[in-house]
C-alpha cells in the first residue's frame, strides 16, 4: 500500500494538554459571524437547517456572512440535486415518512412515502427511514434513483431463532438497512443487516461460524451477538454515500464506531428487484470493506478503560457519522472524510475530523488495505489516517451526536458540529478560516445565546458548504439579503418560508411555499458539494 503522510493538526491525538485550562471559555455566546478571515476563507454558500420557536424548521442558503439567499421548508436533512432542487427526507410528507424534492422557489416537484404494504419497514417506526439519504445515477439502469437508509423490524423471536445470544437480545429490534428507490416510486434493491450476520454460539444455526472457525475468520459478515446484541437499532446507520466510479455504497455504523463498503453495482440486476434483492443478500452483499474498530469482528484489540488509566486498543474511532468520499476534481478526491464524534472514547473525549486513504494504489482500482494490515504509527493510529483536525482545546469544538463535513475547492474543510449549531472551516495547516454559529433556536431566533440546554438547543443538522461552481447554483441569483437576526427583528418570518426572502429595502414577508402535489420532475445527482 502506498504510504500516506500523517499531518497531526496542533494538538491531534494527545490528550488535554495544561494550557487548554486557560482557554477562553462563557456562559453567554454570540451568534451569526463570529469570524471571517477573507483571504482564506472559500467563498462558498452555507445550507443548514434552522429550529423555529413554533417547532417548524426551516431549510437556509446564506453566504458567509450569514445573508439569507434562499429558504425552503425544512423536513429534516435537505441536501440540493444537481438541478438545483432541495432534496430531503422525513416525516410530514403527506403524514408519512418519505422523500421530497422542492425547486428553488418551494414548489414540490416529486415526492414518495413509504408503501403502506411494507409493514416490515413502517413497523420500524420513526427509524423506518432516517438520517440520510442519495440523488445517485444508477448505470445499469441509465437513470436516476435514491438510496435510503432504512430499519426494519425485528421481533425478539425472530432474533432469538436467527442465533441471538438470549442474555443480550431481550427486546424487539429494528437494525438498519438499505433500499433503492426509482423515480417512480418503487423499491427497485434493498440490502438488510439480516442477511449478513454471524455468531459463534450456537452450532443449529445456519449462521454459525462453523467447526474450528471464528468471528475473525468472517471479516464481511456482522457478529450479532458483539456488545449489546440485539437489541434497539443494534445496526444504526446515520449517514450513506455512493462512489459512481466503483459502483459502491459507503454507510456509517455509529453504534460500532465503523464504515462498512457494500458492492452496490456487483448485487444489483437491471429491472429485477426480486434477483437484485436476492444477490444483495448472499455473499455479493456481504461487506466489501470496513474501517474503524477491528475488535468488531475480533480482528483487533480491544479498548479498555479504568481508573486512572485507558488503553484504545486497536480502535481508531469512538462514534462517528456522515462517511463520505471527497468528490473528484477536490483536494484528496477518492479519499473518505470521516467525523469522529470520539463521545465513546476512553478518557478524555473531543471531536476530530479524519481523511483516510484505504487504499492498495489508486482509488479507482477499488483494492481496499485492511485497516489492521496497514498498521500504526508509534502513536498507534492508522497509517492509512492522511490527514486530521481537532481544536487545541477540546471543548472549542465538540458534538457528541450528528455532525458533518465537506472537502473545499481551496483545500479547507468545511465542519459543522451540531451540538452548538456551529459551523466553520480550517485551512489544510489547521488554521481556523471562518465560523458561524447556527441563531435559530428551539426558544426562536437569538442574537446570543445564554448556557444553552438541552443540547439540540440551535442543532444545524448535518449542513454542507456548497461552492458557486456547484451545478444547483449556477445560474441562479445568489444576491444576499440580510441575515436571519435582521430578518427577525424585521418580524419577516415567525414560521417557515418557502421562497427566496425579501432583498433589503423591499419589505413586508417573503411568500410562502407553494403547496404541490406529486410531480413527474426530480433528477439530478446529488450529495457531492
Amino acid at each position: 500500500m502506498k504510504r500516506t503522510l500523517i499531518i497531526l493538526i496542533v494538538g491531534t491525538f494527545l490528550t488535554i494538554s495544561l494550557g487548554s485550562a486557560y482557554a477562553y471559555h462563557s456562559h453567554v455566546g454570540q451568534t451569526g459571524l463570529l469570524y471571517l478571515d477573507k483571504e482564506k476563507a472559500y467563498p462558498g454558500y452555507n445550507l443548514f437547517r434552522g429550529s423555529m420557536s413554533d417547532g417548524t424548521k426551516v431549510t437556509f442558503l446564506t453566504d458567509l456572512e450569514g445573508r439569507v439567499i434562499n429558504s425552503w421548508p425544512c423536513y429534516g436533512m435537505p441536501r440540493f440535486v444537481d438541478n438545483g432542487n432541495i432534496y430531503d427526507m422525513g416525516p410530514g410528507i403527506d403524514g408519512k415518512y418519505g422523500l421530497i424534492e422542492m425547486d428553488w422557489n418551494g414548489k414540490v416537484v416529486w415526492k414518495w412515502t413509504i408503501p403502506e404494504d411494507r409493514t416490515d419497514i413502517l413497523d420500524a417506526g420513526n427509524k423506518a427511514i432516517h438520517h440520510q439519504k442519495q440523488r445517485i445515477f444508477n448505470k445499469a439502469l441509465n437513470a436516476y434513483t435514491n438510496i435510503v437508509i432504512s430499519a426494519k423490524f425485528l421481533s425478539h423471536e425472530d432474533a432469538l431463532a436467527a442465533g441471538g445470544d438470549p442474555n443480550k437480545a431481550r427486546s424487539d429490534s429494528s437494525p438498519d438497512g438499505i433500499i433503492e428507490v426509482d423515480m417512480a416510486g418503487n423499491i427497485i434493491w434493498e440490502w438488510s443487516t439480516m442477511d449478513h450476520v454471524i455468531q459463534d454460539k450456537f452450532s443449529d444455526k445456519p449462521n454459525y461460524v462453523g467447526r474450528g472457525k471464528k468471528i475473525s475468520d468472517y471479516p464481511g459478515k456482522i457478529d450479532m451477538n458483539w456488545g449489546r446484541g440485539l437489541r434497539g437499532d443494534f445496526v444504526h446507520f446515520n449517514s450513506i454515500d455512493y462512489n459512481s466510479t466503483l459502483g459502491h455504497i459507503a454507510v456509517n455504523n455509529s453504534f460500532g464506531s465503523e464504515f462498512w463498503i457494500i458492492d452496490h453495482q456487483g448485487s444489483f440486476i437491471p429491472n429485477d428487484p426480486k434477483g437484485s434483492n436476492a444477490l444483495a443478500a448472499g455473499p455479493a452483499g456481504d461487506l466489501l470493506y470496513r474501517w474503524g474498530n477491528p475488535s468488531r469482528y475480533g480482528a483487533g484489540a480491544e479498548p479498555s478503560w479504568e481508573y486512572g488509566s485507558s488503553s484504545l486498543g486497536d480502535q481508531q474511532a469512538f462514534f462517528t457519522h456522515s462517511i463520505q468520499w471527497i468528490p473528484e476534481g477536490l483536494p484528496g478526491a477518492g479519499h473518505f472524510l470521516y467525523f469522529d464524534n470520539n463521545s465513546l472514547r476512553p478518557g478524555t473525549t473531543f471531536s476530530r475530523i479524519l481523511e483516510i486513504n484505504p487504499y492498495d494504489g489508486p482509488m479507482k482500482s477499488g483494492k481496499y488495505v485492511p485497516l489492521m494490515e496497514a498498521g500504526f504509527n508509534y502513536n498507534h493510529v492508522s497509517n492509512q489516517i492522511a490527514w486530521s483536525y481537532q481544536s487545541r482545546d477540546y471543548t472549542s469544538f465538540y458534538s457528541d451526536y450528528g455532525s458533518n463535513m465537506n472537502r473545499l475547492p481551496n483545500g479547507n474543510t468545511y465542519v459543522a458540529s451540531s451540538g452548538g449549531g456551529q459551523m466553520f472551516q480550517v485551512t489544510s495547516e489547521g488554521v481556523l478560516a471562518w465560523e458561524y454559529i447556527n441563531p435559530c433556536s428551539i426558544e426562536g431566533v437569538k442574537k446570543t445565546i445564554i448556557d444553552p440546554i438541552p443540547r439540540d438547543y440551535n442543532a444545524s443538522g448535518f449542513s454542507v458548504m456548497y461552492s458557486k461552481d456547484h451545478p444547483a447554483l449556477k445560474g441562479r441569483d445568489l444576491t444576499p439579503t440580510i441575515t436571519i437576526t435582521e430578518m427577525a427583528a424585521r418580524g419577516e418570518f415567525g414560521g417557515i418560508t418557502g421562497s427566496r426572502p425579501p432583498k433589503p429595502g423591499e419589505g413586508g414577508k417573503g411568500k410562502k411555499g407553494r403547496k404541490g402535489g406529486k410531480g413527474k420532475g426530480g433528477g439530478g445527482k446529488g450529495g457531492k458539494k
